[in-house]
């Protein structure tokens, strides 16, 4: 019998080269449309970022412009219009016809803070530095108009004026003056509500989670609670403030506008995220685990809080990780529910009126003053120094239980 001719194997055919540079190029083009799209977003993050900083970083700073002042001696308190007329009185002495637009609507409030400390301050010549008028403010920032930047100028000449950091803007509340507004109490009306949130959603989804996964009767009445959940995950925020009203204002009479009832609210709209994150993280953990405890004596119960729950945990923090961040920068439940007023003094507990800092933010960019734009840039930051510490901490919490198998 002859040789039979062998003709080239497949792989050295020209059609193959072709179809191997082919698939070779597509892999290439892939990994540079993923390396693109990975570009696209860390650009978009830092063009945020950059103008969320740039805009807001004058924020956290003050211009003060310097006031001489002699209150009256009297036998009684001042009141605050005394105080008020005496310090319009003093910047028209001091700067002339135009001084008294040279301070804030606030300023006498600084005054009278000041001999609130010192009482023997009441009879004597006082120099305080007050905040200057919102336009004056924005000028030593360089955004100011052009009569803003003249008075500025002016101040800066007799030596009157000094820009410094604004810690009235760390530990006070809601004002109508820009330069008296401050973020503890929307920071303080959030920090108590995260705490209500947190208190109700995440032990009864995590239970719940474990009740579905490892107890209940797979029949169509469970069938029909997981199907609920789901849906409810996907719901609209605002529904959980309608829900909210309806229940907690409306029929239970809790107070409004408080840190209690917006962190039921959220809890409402949490719990689905939890429930479905701990459902899957208990059911990532291998059933050998479950078997070995299982067969060394242990019960049901033991089982699941022992050694399922300890090992599930990670997953668990990470899906109320997404809750608590996604409740943290809700808006809408809590504009139903009142928590849009106007709150002048923190909140001294989780039944007095509050407000949240989405929803500080939200008052102020509808403001018309200008000195309200960079205090909303500014509360921005905060809120978002808040989400990293908060995730921060949830991740560490995270990797502490972690166990790899």
């Amino acid at each position: 019998m002859s040789d039979v001719a062998r003709t080239p194997t497949d792989w050295n055919t020209e059609a193959m080269q072709r179809r191997i540079r082919r698939r070779y190029g597509a892999e290439r083009r892939f990994r540079l449309i993923g390396l693109g799209a990975i570009l696209l977003s860390a650009g978009f993050l830092a063009f945020l970022l950059v103008t969320m900083l740039s805009k807001g970083i004058g924020g956290f700073s003050q211009t003060q412009v310097k006031l001489e002042i002699a209150l009256p001696q009297t036998g009684s308190v001042l009141t605050g219009a005394d105080v008020e007329a005496a310090v319009a009185a003093a910047a028209t002495q001091q700067y002339g016809a135009e001084g008294p637009r040279l301070l804030s609507e606030s300023a006498w409030v600084t005054v009278r803070n000041r001999i609130e400390d010192d009482l023997a301050a009441a009879g004597r010549p006082l120099t305080v530095w007050v905040p200057a008028a919102s336009p004056i403010d924005m000028a030593a920032k360089s955004e100011g108009d052009t009569e803003a930047e003249r008075l500025h100028s002016a101040l800066e000449r007799r030596g009157a004026v000094r820009t410094g950091f604004n810690w009235n803007f760390l530990g006070s509340a809601d004002a109508t003056d820009p330069a008296a507004v401050g973020i503890w109490g929307a920071f303080k009306g959030s920090l108590l509500t995260m705490l209500v949130t947190i208190a109700l959603a995440f032990p009864i989804g995590v239970l719940s989670a474990v009740y579905l996964e490892e107890y209940a009767p797979r029949n169509r009445w469970t069938d029909m609670i997981e199907v609920s959940i789901n849906n409810l995950a996907a719901v609209p925020s605002i529904i959980f403030g309608l829900l909210g009203l309806a229940v907690f204002l409306n029929f239970m009479h809790l107070p409004r506008s408080a840190p209690l009832v917006g962190g039921l609210t959220l809890a409402l709209m949490t719990m689905p995220v939890i429930v479905i994150a701990g459902r899957n993280a208990v059911k990532s953990v291998p059933p050998s685990i479950r078997d070995a405890a299982l067969g060394v004596g242990a019960s049901k119960v033991q089982v699941v809080f022992h050694h399922v729950l300890p090992l599930a945990l990670p997953g668990i923090l990470t899906g109320t990780i997404i809750g608590m961040a996604r409740a943290l920068g809700e808006t809408a439940p809590l504009l139903m529910i009142g928590m849009r007023a106007f709150i002048a003094t923190p909140p001294g507990g989780f039944t007095d009126p509050a407000t949240v800092l989405p929803v500080q933010i939200f008052l102020w960019s509808d403001e018309v003053n200008r000195g309200f734009v960079e205090k909303t840039s500014a509360a921005i930051i905060v809120l978002l120094v808040f989400l990293l510490a908060m995730n921060g901490l949830a991740i560490y919490l995270r990797n502490k239980f972690e166990r790899r198998w």
